[in-house]
């Protein structure tokens, strides 16, 4: 049963499931048709909410890019490689392959999500080179499937929003410190949950694959190993100019790396672990700096990695634009009232993961998605009698838990690793089916 289900929706994604970009395009087509069926806005007033909406996501798209471009330099290193290759040769064996690489990535998101999201990308390239053998799709998958645990993690967006001074729902809930959400029986049994179980699944999804033949395209494996080598540094016989000297000046790379690490160090002095993305970006971009040891090797590693953040520029507007339909014409809050209007207190939490799931294949943003739920299910909980915090929890819950199947999340990954959405979709199927019980678990029964 197991093994045929995991075939089934292999097959069925390698068959149906298109390219990222034309998925987003295709939900970009159906959000305006539910806006215009559905909602009291016109065909002009959608055209009006998609055109307007379609560069909100502007800084964060650079964000993702660079976490990709960092990432990439980062990993490229003589240093990093050399450790992440020490920590792959713990895999002997596929399963031991597959099951490394699911931990690890789950620890990293658990950390920070654009940090687990590269770890991971990173680390499943060097687990494949020790272990050739291994399915590099379900490999891969394993790493995403890692990201179930963001939201849930030191990272979550809503935890940490709600915990703020000043934060839009303070007048209603005032502040609720991390304590009560992150820290709290029920997180933590998910999260603890997750942490165990995932390793385990995606080791048996390796097993139910065996004996079906190679299921990534012989070249993956291949493509990794080539891209895995910084490019060359040109060479001349010519005598060096000033230019050159400072092109390949250690000292140029080592002062403005010493000057990102200091600020790094006040950074976490000031503020405590607050490893938001920037910061890790910040900390990829000066260590890439400092590890590739002069300024020509930094850009020609640069030149390389700006190659995989085409997606992500490209996809990233039109899930802006969706995202405006989806909030101006009414659909996110019609969805979330409906899930409302059918719970009670004790369903509540359940209906509110639910909902939050939905709403996040129209808008994968875990803050923008809790401006725009946060103030319908807040009062709607409080006047059923459900603690302000459970309800928190789930909308970050469900908002994690359809990222195992909305391709936006996957790019900066992918980018990395290669590969396209429709390769690993099949296997984070799975990853979302089993995802369901113990984070409904720790909702309904802690």
């Amino acid at each position: 049963m197991f093994k045929s289900t995991t075939l089934f929706f292999n097959r069925i994604v390698q068959r149906y499931l298109p390219d990222a970009f034309l998925f987003a395009i295709i939900l970009t087509l159906i959000v305006y048709v539910m806006g215009v069926g559905l909602t009291d806005s016109s065909p002009i007033d959608m055209v009006h909410y998609w055109g307007d909406g379609f560069w909100d996501l502007l800084s964060f798209a650079m964000q993702m890019a660079l976490i990709v471009v960092t990432g990439y330099i980062l990993a490229n290193s003589p240093i990093f490689e050399s450790l992440l290759s020490k920590l792959a040769r713990f895999a002997k064996t596929p399963g031991q392959a597959i099951m490394l690489v699911t931990f690890v990535a789950a620890i990293a998101c658990f950390i920070n999500y654009g940090f687990g999201l590269v770890i991971g990308a990173l680390f499943a390239r060097h687990v494949v080179r020790v272990v050739p053998k291994v399915d590099y799709r379900l490999l891969v998958a394993s790493a995403y499937s890692g990201y179930l645990l963001w939201h849930g993690g030191l990272s979550g967006s809503v935890p940490l929003t709600i915990a703020t001074d000043g934060h839009f729902l303070e007048d209603t809930i005032g502040i609720i410190p991390v304590s009560e959400t992150l820290f709290t029986s029920f997180n933590l049994f998910i999260i603890i949950a997750l942490l165990i179980t995932l390793p385990l699944l995606n080791r048996l999804l390796l097993k139910a694959t065996e004996g079906q033949g190679p299921l990534d395209p012989p070249s993956a494996n291949d493509q990794m190993a080539a891209t895995v080598e910084p490019a060359p540094e040109p060479s001349s016989d010519d005598k060096p100019t000033p230019a050159d000297r400072l092109e390949n000046s250690t000292i140029i790379s080592m002062l403005i790396g010493l000057l990102g690490l200091a600020f790094i160090v006040y950074h976490f002095a000031q503020k405590g672990f607050d490893l938001n993305i920037n910061i890790v970006n910040f900390i990829f971009l000066f260590l890439g700096i400092i590890c590739h040891k002069t300024p020509r090797r930094f850009l020609n590693c640069v030149s390389d990695a700006v190659k995989n953040a085409g997606g992500i520029i490209v996809q990233f507007p039109f899930y802006a634009g969706i995202m405006g339909m989806m909030v101006a014409s009414g659909l996110s809050e019609q969805m979330s009232l409906w899930f409302v209007s059918i719970s009670n207190e004790f369903t509540f939490p359940l209906f509110t993961f639910l909902s939050a799931g939905i709403v996040n294949f129209f808008v994968p943003s875990g803050g923008g998605q809790w401006a725009i739920q946060g103030p319908i299910m807040v009062p709607a909980g409080l006047e059923l009698g459900v603690d302000t915090a459970k309800t928190a929890m789930s909308v970050a819950w469900g908002d994690a838990w359809t990222n195992m199947i909305q391709p936006f999340w996957t790019l900066p990954l992918l980018a990395i690793a290669g590969l396209k959405v429709k390769d690993i979709m099949g296997f984070c199927v799975m990853a979302l089916l089993w995802g369901f019980i113990p984070i409904t678990i720790g909702l309904l029964l802690f």
